[in-house]
């Protein structure tokens, strides 16, 4: 595969001083929607400690991880039946996120495995070492866009409903082809295809690749790099931008020799957001393509659409104003 066809990679370190990463910024979003980050600033200690603890968790026997089984009225924990547009996933995982107290997803409350006193601090650094790149990269977005950089602080702060997710993608006797095309019933892959419903999401992969992008009508794999965290923008920020950065089909590919593990962190806003086109991206000639959406009542949507079958998927296309 030529470097062409992969996606771009960016280095962060100078991003609130030079114009010049704010416009690959820019270019990335809008070309890909997806994009590698180095200079990223999060210490090796804490990315090798988040992949032994990750390792640690899913080797646990199935009752321990059952014990802080994922609920209806919980989001928080391990599952195995993961749903994407209706069809189960290849993969177990495990929630985190903060407390939920009010909205939606009142009652969600953190679990941690009894047997791994390491884990929690190790996920809980991950967590927040995520959440600083992803406000770093979310005022660039917005000054690409026309905007100041603290535009949209007032969504994430004091609280936002950011939350860190592990996967672990089991070696699979029946794996889908890598060129299938979307929503192909034949073979299984590890995460179906899908956009995420939230801002941004940084992902921290292992060395096995399976994440693919759709591009210009082909999947694209990204290819993994040990120094690098791989960046996309969800359905929030292609509303923000009224569809200059479109949130990117992508789906996660079933392996038949191979385990994989990945960590993605999701950057959402607080959940009594409402959402709606921002003002330097709206113009008599370029109306507002989408009515305001509140986070909070989507989030639950695409959350229980995950846990079980409820139906048509809920997606910002039902909020379009034409």
């Amino acid at each position: 595969m030529s470097f062409s066809e992969q996606i771009p990679v960016i280095d962060i370190r100078r991003l609130e001083e030079d114009p010049a990463v704010v416009a690959s910024l820019d270019d990335a979003c809008a070309q890909w929607g997806f994009f590698q980050i180095i200079g990223h600033g999060i210490p090796d200690d804490v990315i090798g400690d988040t992949h032994a603890q990750m390792r640690a968790f899913f080797a646990l026997p199935r009752d321990e991880k059952l014990a802080i089984e994922r609920t209806e009225k919980n989001a928080w924990g391990y599952f195995d039946k993961e749903l994407t547009k209706n069809t189960r996933d290849w993969k177990q995982i495990f929630d985190f996120g903060p407390d939920a107290n009010d909205g939606d997803l009142a009652g969600s409350r953190a679990q941690w495995p009894a047997n791994l006193p390491s884990f929690r601090p190790a996920i809980e650094a991950f967590y927040e070492a995520c959440e600083h790149v992803s406000t770093r990269l979310l005022a660039g977005i917005v000054r690409a866009l026309g905007m100041p950089s603290d535009y949209l602080n007032g969504a994430f702060n004091p609280r936002h409903t950011s939350f860190l997710r592990l996967n672990y993608y089991p070696a699979c006797d029946d794996p889908a082809d890598a060129n299938a095309p979307a929503g192909t019933t034949s073979g299984h892959f590890g995460v179906n295809h899908h956009t995420d419903s939230g801002a941004l999401t940084v992902l921290l992969q292992d060395d096995q690749p399976g994440l693919q992008v759709y591009r210009r009508g082909k999947w694209t794999l990204v290819e993994p790099r040990r120094d690098a965290l791989v960046i996309n923008v969800g359905d929030i920020v292609q509303v923000w931008s009224n569809d200059r950065y479109p949130a990117a089909l992508h789906r996660v590919l079933a392996n038949r020799h191979a385990d994989r593990y990945s960590a993605p962190f999701f950057f959402n806003p607080a959940y009594d957001v409402d959402y709606a086109p921002l003002p330097s991206v709206v113009t008599e000639t370029d109306q507002a393509h989408y009515r305001a959406i509140n986070w909070g009542a989507f989030r639950a949507g695409r959350a229980a659409g995950d846990f079980a079958d409820h139906g048509e998927e809920i997606q910002i296309a039902h909020f379009r104003t034409a």
